[in-house]
């Protein structure tokens, strides 16, 4: 532990203001215990945790762009290189107001372990900006993609750095950085970015792929107890892509959805969420329609400016949205409400002291890091797909996705066991995820 401690405090010194990649790193690194202890001198000697959690790269540059009145605007944008160990980088693109440095770092660094464990040669990686697109004219936003891209460009490419979308970039903003790409290159390189439409190169299921592969995962989970989704009752957070490809699968496999949340607040279903409902969040959302317009539509109450965090009782707790949605005090109360699943389908949504009283009551906690797989699980198919000139079916898309969330669970047991942590699945999937990577990375050399 001396050496973990050691590094972890190295992160603190040279990254004293980053919290959430300070956050992301101590997490992981004190649960590889176990396999620090067993081959400490082999990490050692190769510097594996040093090289581990500085990235390779760390990219910022200025984003001027022209509102609908005419007037300049900027931005600051960032793609952070984490490690490419096992694959090109990758890693989608958030369009945010909250992004910073310190956020993009922590995703690619999460990224580089989820990536690892998809089994496909995926290295881990991050992007964005600090551009909010709500209430931004269509124009306004495409104007601001081909300003990022004209950037990003000289960064990226199908073997060296694959973004794809995150939090404020669809199939729309896809579509328009990677017109401006193909301009600037003079290149059909469909490679280079995924999450595209299925005109050009994108895959069948990808908007839903996230949730769809967070509730494949917790089917494994609930298969380990004999459990399955039907009866049982989900909270989720979210308005998007994960909360919407989430509740439809759940609807679809019986399960009953209670909660839908955005920044502004969450809607309540008392008797579940309709499959219409389901259905039509992403539509709503295009559309511009408020969560009391979504409540008044579909039988929901909506609760301005709250969670529904320990104020909702249900057996699954699916924070879809952002980093540290639950926190400890929110996870007191979840207990004391009988949760016994947290599904996490957004990126580190509980803190880790939450994640450690859920475990120390014995609340399952599915970590991003596996659960969340699905998302870039498909963009690594929809990769694969545009380097064989073929487009998949929505049913054979939707196949190797299962296959790949139940081997990414297969590994998290394969790991308990043999480090002998119990069912533990945050420490697992850290500690599946670090053996592929510093393999990788001792095989490699000192670089």
């Amino acid at each position: 532990m001396d050496y973990i401690n050691q590094v972890i405090q190295s992160v603190k010194d040279k990254n004293p203001n980053e919290h959430e990649y300070i956050q992301a790193v101590s997490e992981v690194l004190l649960s590889l215990a176990p396999a620090i202890e067993k081959d400490q001198d082999l990490y050692k000697k190769n510097g594996i945790l040093e090289r581990l959690v500085e990235p390779d790269r760390c990219i910022s540059f200025r984003v001027c762009w022209v509102d609908d009145s005419g007037k300049p605007q900027v931005n600051r944008g960032y793609r952070v290189q984490f490690n490419n160990a096992i694959g090109p980088y990758k890693g989608g693109l958030r369009f945010h107001p909250s992004v910073n440095l310190s956020v993009i770092k922590f995703l690619a660094f999460e990224q580089t372990f989820k990536n690892s464990l998809t089994t496909l040669p995926m290295g881990g990686g991050k992007g964005g900006a600090d551009f909010d697109p709500r209430g931004k004219s269509d124009g306004e936003i495409m104007r601001f993609c081909q300003a990022f891209m004209t950037e990003l460009y000289r960064h990226i490419g199908p073997d060296i750095d694959v973004p794809a979308g995150d939090i404020g970039v669809s199939q729309r903003e896809v579509g328009y950085m990677f017109g401006q790409y193909k301009r600037i290159r003079g290149a059909y390189e469909n490679g280079v970015l995924t999450g595209k439409h299925l005109s050009f190169g994108g895959s069948f299921i990808r908007p839903e792929a996230t949730g769809y592969g967070a509730v494949y995962f917790l089917e494994q989970v609930l298969n380990h107890f004999n459990q399955n989704i039907k009866g049982l009752t989900f909270a989720l957070s979210g308005f998007g892509n994960v909360a919407w490809g989430s509740a439809k699968k759940i609807i679809e496999l019986g399960g009953k959805v209670v909660t839908l949340s955005g920044q502004d607040g969450y809607i309540y279903f008392e008797n579940g969420l309709s499959k219409e409902g389901a259905e039509d969040i992403i539509l709503a959302r295009q559309k511009g329609l408020t969560k009391q317009e979504f409540a008044d539509k579909f039988g929901g109450v909506f609760y301005k400016n709250q969670q529904p965090w320990g104020k909702v009782k249900a057996d699954v707790y699916m924070p879809c949205a952002t980093q540290n949605e639950i926190d400890l005090e929110q996870a007191i109360k979840a207990v004391q409400l009988g949760v016994k699943f947290v599904n996490e389908g957004a990126n580190m949504p509980t803190t880790n002291q939450a994640i450690d009283y859920f475990k120390d009551h014995g609340v399952i906690v599915c970590p991003a890091k596996a659960a969340n797989a699905g998302g870039v699980a498909v963009s690594g198919l929809e990769m694969s797909q545009n380097s064989q000139r073929l487009s998949w079916t929505k049913e054979e898309v939707d196949n190797k996705l299962k296959d790949i969330m139940r081997g990414i669970y297969n590994q998290l047991i394969d790991a308990a066991n043999e480090f002998g942590i119990g069912y533990d699945l945050c420490k697992a999937a850290n500690l599946a995820g670090f053996k592929k990577v510093s393999t990788a990375m001792i095989m490699q050399g000192i670089y």
